[in-house]
Order: structure tokens, then sequence, then C-alpha cells
């Protein structure tokens, strides 16, 4: 039989590269004399900006440093062992990086075994067990703690979690099996399911301890000096921990069933880890009971089998690379100029003062901390958008995400002028947010530039028209930039730089500056129609559209991109955007490129009818609007799911083929970057050109894949 040392000697050979996680034990004399303690140090040598994880030769390690305290317990030379992790990070759980070079289901099934071979050895030690999440947990990490029979947890700790669903994969380690049988099965839904399919919510420590995933907390300056006297006052048994009691009837049922309610919600049955996490919790139920003698090993060999079948499927695989884009490309943006062309931006001036334009103020104000000014076409435009950001700041103070003092200078450098010259004569930076118009937008820049200072940057918010237009008949086109946020701007990460015709290298740096400073994920767009997530989604929405009006009813239309688990259905999403701008959008792409992008008869009509969409949620749910139904003509072409699905993905991938070919972004993975961070497309499809690869559907249409075999899949 294969030892867990071996199986792990194995495991290393195929991850040659892996940052390797030291297990230091020392020991020390626990307070109030309870005795000689064994304490664990997770350590990867690096500091607090290279998380500690566990790949095979960390897992090893830990092995080996259990070997050591296992004698020494079973020798009686201690009196219990503790672990905990260097400053900041406890540890951040499973090395993707290793994940992603598995070939083979066995290799995978030896990961997942490895990992419970040696996490469970610290429940089975002679003396008890201690977890001091001194810092960020987050999966093994989070597990490895949960292995243990008691925990403690720092008020400092900022993220706590167990992303695996995120990502393609279950807690694999033993967090489905030990989760719900500690907390109970609701909470553990929640923090499994519900936190993970939110764009990966984290804990802080305080919830951590409330959620009772924690015994005790303690303030993070002397964490580690806290947890030690409350260990010796647990061993000593002046401290009894008590926990509440599981509810092993209904109620874990009815968790299990709000589980596959918030999956089917988010990923409409087309991303498998949700439903396989929730087998598990299922199955979980009956560790610790009699029940046909299904014990916690039972349930970690699910855990196992989950995991492997995960790893060796393409969720996985797209969630990693979509990971790998937000956390990395999208922090080095492709084609970006020398960030030391860019100029300082001390003081920024905002064209318009609606809604668009209100909370670009907020944002600039809060993440630049500069005055921004607001300027309008009459007073009370001003005095309204000035005062949605006073209220915005107040609604911050309230919910303690800043303090009266930061509130008060946030509202002094938020101003409004109807003068354009006294407003911008210093400013470094100027951004316009008025209407989608491109004789509205020339005139503003015109007069802008006239106002501002030789080296401030006009940028434009403008969704779909072309930024070289916009700056021809200024005198120095070269420092107009486009500068495109999503819509709701504070949540929304992405930012399309668009670099016009002229624009020189220092606008264009500084725009990426400024961008960072926003923590905005951007990406450098050519100037082409609509950029890349409009061009893409009004295309696919197009699509959608055209088949409607050529006789498909609605319902089955907006059911045949179901299995994408998109955030919305695409009706949803047009109401969201707002018919109008839906429309106008269409209209300049088929003004652009007529023969692939239409203009809906029946979305004109809608829009005339002042609808802010097709449905009304009379009901809680979306239902078609009766008035509507009314206005729509339609032919008599019905099409059925499967052939909607394939016509609206043969469409898309045509347009992300040409935008390519045109050199709209460097590569396809920007426009997987822009789809998850600006439309808000799932980690598990890995925006959209992996799906395509996986469904054949590139091959088809173009007669190639848009990534390389193993990028975004399993390697051949």
């Amino acid at each position: 039989m294969t030892t867990t040392a071996e199986l792990l000697k194995g495991a290393a050979e195929l991850f040659p590269d892996e940052v390797v996680t030291q297990a230091h034990v020392r020991h020390l004399d626990l307070p109030q004399g309870a005795g000689r303690f064994a304490l664990i140090t997770l350590d990867n040598g690096l500091d607090h900006t290279k998380p500690t994880t566990f790949g095979p030769a960390s897992l090893a390690n830990l092995n080996a440093a259990l070997d050591q305290v296992e004698k020494e317990a079973a020798e009686g030379e201690i009196v219990g062992v503790g672990v905990t992790g260097k400053p900041f990070i406890f540890a951040v759980g499973a090395d993707l990086k290793g994940v992603e070079l598995l070939k083979r289901h066995e290799d995978a099934l030896a990961i997942g075994k490895g990992g419970h071979d040696v996490f469970k050895r610290l429940s089975t030690l002679a003396v008890p067990t201690f977890a001091y999440y001194n810092g960020a947990a987050m999966g093994g990490g989070v597990e490895v703690g949960l292995h243990c029979a008691y925990r403690t947890v720092s008020s400092a700790l900022p993220a706590f979690s167990l992303p695996e669903v995120f990502l393609g994969l279950v807690p694999g380690w033993g967090g489905c099996t030990l989760l719900p049988n500690l907390i109970g099965a609701d909470r553990a839904v929640t923090v499994i399911i519900e936190n993970s399919l939110n764009q990966n919510r984290q804990l802080k420590g305080k919830q951590v301890y409330e959620l009772g995933i924690a015994d005790a907390i303690f303030e993070g300056a002397d964490f580690l000096e806290q947890s030690l006297i409350w260990t010796a006052s647990v061993l000593r048994g002046e401290i009894q921990v008590v926990r509440p009691e599981v509810d092993r009837g209904e109620a874990w049922d009815a968790a299990v069933e709000r589980g596959r309610a918030i999956a089917d919600g988010k990923v409409h049955g087309a991303a498998p880890a949700a439903y396989r996490a929730l087998d598990i919790i299922a199955a979980a139920k009956n560790v610790g009971s009699a029940h046909e003698g299904f014990d916690a090993e039972t349930a970690f060999d699910l855990e196992n089998i989950a995991l492997a079948d995960l790893i060796m499927g393409g969720e996985l695989r797209s969630g990693i690379y979509a990971f790998n884009l937000v956390q990395k490309r999208g922090k080095r943006p492709a084609g970006a100029p020398d960030k030391s062309l860019a100029r300082p931006v001390t003081k920024v001036g905002v064209v318009g003062a609606g809604l668009m334009a209100s909370q670009l103020a907020l944002l600039f104000a809060r993440r630049l901390e500069v005055p921004v000014v607001l300027t309008d076409i009459d007073q009370e435009r001003i005095d309204k958008g000035v005062g949605y950001v006073h209220a915005e700041i107040d609604k911050l103070l309230l919910k303690g995400r800043v303090n009266q003092d930061k509130a008060n200078r946030l509202k002094a450098a938020v101003t409004g002028s109807l003068d354009k010259a006294a407003a911008f004569s210093d400013a470094d930076f100027v951004i316009e947010a008025v209407f989608e118009e491109m004789g509205v937008k020339q005139q503003v820049f015109a007069e802008v530039e006239a106002v501002v200072p030789e080296h401030a940057i006009l940028a434009t918010n403008t969704s779909s028209l072309s930024v070289s237009e916009m700056a021809s008949k200024l005198r120095h086109p070269e420092r107009v930039v486009g500068f495109h946020f999503f819509n709701p701007v504070a949540v929304l990460p992405l930012l399309e730089i668009v670099r016009g015709d002229k624009t020189d290298d220092a606008s264009l740096a500084t725009a990426f500056g400024v961008a960072k400073k926003l923590k905005k994920t951007a990406v450098l767009v050519k100037d082409a129609p609509a950029f890349v997530v409009n061009r893409i989604l009004t295309r696919f929405l197009g699509e959608i559209q055209n088949v409607i009006d050529e006789g498909t009813p609605v319902d089955v239309a907006e059911r045949a991109v179901e299995p994408l688990g998109l955030p919305m259905s695409p009706l949803v999403l047009l109401e969201l955007v707002g018919p109008a701008i839906g429309l106008h959008v269409s209209e300049t792409l088929h003004q652009a490129f007529p023969d692939r992008f239409t203009v809906s008869e029946n979305l004109k009509r809608v829009v005339e009818a002042g609808k802010r969409g097709f449905y009304v949620h009379d009901s809680g749910k979306p239902e078609l609007d009766p008035e509507v139904a009314a206005l729509l003509e339609q032919g008599d072409t019905v099409l059925t799911e499967e052939q909607v699905r394939l016509r609206v993905l043969e469409a898309v991938t045509q347009e992300i083929g040409l935008m390519l070919d045109e050199g709209v972004v460097a590569e396809a993975q920007d426009i997987d970057l822009c789809l998850i961070t600006g439309a808000g497309w799932p980690f598990h499809l890995g925006g959209i050109t992996p799906y395509l690869d996986r469904e054949g559907v590139s091959e088809r249409v173009l007669g190639h894949r848009f990534l390389a075999p193993g990028v975004a899949s399993v390697p051949a």
C-alpha cells in the first residue's frame, strides 16, 4: 500500500516549480504551568504579498512535522499542538499552479487523498490540537484548521473563505464534510456555496467567530500570545468550549435545498462544482451518526472523487484561467506605455452632473483624494450632482466605511461650478460624461480645451463613439483618451482605455496611472466602434432580438442561453442597460457594420412607447409585459432553444474573431478579461473564448481555437 509520503513524493515530481511551504516546529512552555506545547508555523519564507500555499512538497513538510509531534505526544513530551501562519497569512489553500499541470485522473485523486491523509492526522494525535487563524485563510488553509479540535481567530483577519466553488472545485480536504458538522448545514451552505458564488465574498475575523467556526477571538496586536493563554486555560480545564448541537433533521435538508436554489439562480445548472459540493454536504449529514456505517472517511472519499473529477473538467481550468486573468493580466495591462511617462493628477474636472458623472466624481474623490469639480448647463443640475455625491458619502459614513473626518474632507473636495474656465483652469484631468452624441461631445471638448492647461488630459466616457473623431477638431488631439467605465461604477472593475489615432504615450500612461489609483482593471482598446464589451454584448443581444423578431417566442429565446450560466438573461440585461441605450449602440454598430448588426423594429417600438424593458416584475419574477407583447410584430420562423443557442454562439464567435483580426485588443485573453470584469461574465466559463473552444464552436466558425490546448483546458 502506498504511504502518504510516497504519494506526495510522486505528486511533487509532477510539480517541480512549487513555492514550498515549510512547517517549522518549535516548543514553548504554556502560561500558568499548563505544560510543554508544540507550535507548527506554516511559512514559505516570502513576505505577505506571496501567501503560503499547499502543494505536494508543502504537504510533505507538514506531514514530516506531524511525524515529529505525533511521536512527542505519544511519549508524553507535549500537552498539545498548535498550527499558525507567518505574519498576516495563515494559509490560502492548494497551489493552483500545480493543479493546472495535472493531466490524469489518478494524479488528481492523489492530490485530494494526500491533503486528507496529512490534515486528518491533526484529529488523531494523542493530545488536543489548536488552529490559530492569525491572518488570511482560504480553501485548504481554512480546512487544515477544521481538522483541529479548537480554533481561535484574529479580529484583524481580513479574508477567510472557501472559494473553491467559485473556481470550479469543491472544498475537498474536509471542508464539505467538517464545516456543516461544526456549524450546521445552513451556515456551511452560506460559506461554501452562497459566498463563493457571490464573487468569492470574504469573511472577516469577527464573522468567523460569530458563525462558530472559531471558538475564541482576540485582537491582532497580541493574537498569538492571547491564543496561547486561552489554550492553557482550555488544557487546564478552566475553559470549557461548548458548541451548539447541530440540527441533523429537516433543517439540514432545507439548507441543502437552499444551496441548490442559490446555485440554480447563479449558474442555472451550467457548472457542476456547486452541485457536487451540495451532494457531499447532504451526505455529511450522516457523519457522526450510526447511519449505515457512514463516517467521515466515507465523506472524505466523496470529496476526493469530486475533486479529481472537477480537476479533470473544463470548468476548473476555465476558473483558474479567469482567476489568473483578473489577478495577473488585469494588474499588468497588455500594451500600456511605460508608467514613468505618466503625469501627476492633482485636480479632476467632470463635465456633466447626471448620475454617471456624479458616480465618477465620487470615485475620483475617494480614490485620488484630490479636488473634483463638476460643471453642467444650469445650477440646478450641478446642485443635484454635488448633492448626490455628498449623500453617498453620508451613506459611507453611516456604514462605517469612512470616519467623520474623512467624510468632511471628501465632501469639501467635491464642488460644482457653472464657469468651466474657473473650474478647469488648473485641472490635470477632465472627463466628460454628457449625452452620447458626437456633435455634443465635440462641442464640449472644444470648450474644455480652450480653458485647461496645456498638459491636461481630456477623457471621454463614451460607450461606443469614435475617440479619434471626437478629438479631430482640437488643437491637441494627442491628449484625448477614451476612459469607458461600466455601470454601476462602484461595482464593475473594468475600465476600457481607448487609444485614439493621435493619442500620445504620455496621455495614455497618465490614463493608466489614474486607472490604477481608481483600483480599476484597465484594458487597452483600439478605437473601434463600441470597443469590446458593448460590441460583443450588442451582437449577442442583437441575435436574441433577431430570432424573436423572426418568430421565436420570447421565453424560448431567453431560455436558450441559460446553459451558459450568465448572471442574468439577455432581456433582463437589456432592461439594466436601458432599451434606449441598447437601441442607440445597435444603431451605431449597424452604421459601422450593417451586414452583422441589425436595428430591431420591435426594440424601436419598445423605446418609442417609453418602456423600460420587456418585463414586469409584479410577482417578484420577470414576466413579459402584456403592453410590450402587444407591440411585438413577429414573423413565423420558430427556432428551438438549441438552434437559438447555436446561432447566438456562432455570431459571437464570428465577432470576436473579427475583433482580434482588427487588433481591437492584443489577445483573446483581453476579451475574456473585459467580459469578466465589465459584464459579470462567469468565472466558470473563463469569460467566453474557453467556452467557445470547449463547445467546438470556434473551430467550426473560424477554423481554429481561440486559445492553445492546455490554456483554460486540460493539457493534452
